[in-house]
């Protein structure tokens, strides 16, 4: 995953998902809790489909 508004946070893989509020483990940032109703993530690689 990547954050669009912080890409200097680099590649984040997910933790947890509990409803809009997603756990991500950033490169170059650390653990953050992300509410999806607010921000959008995106797949790193787009081609991936889930």
């Amino acid at each position: 995953m990547r954050l669009p508004a912080k890409l200097e946070w680099g590649l984040g893989q997910v933790q947890s998902a509990e409803n809009t509020r997603v756990t991500v483990t950033f490169e170059n940032e650390g653990k953050v809790v992300i509410d999806t109703s607010v921000v959008e993530l995106e797949f790193a690689d787009p081609d991936v489909k889930f």
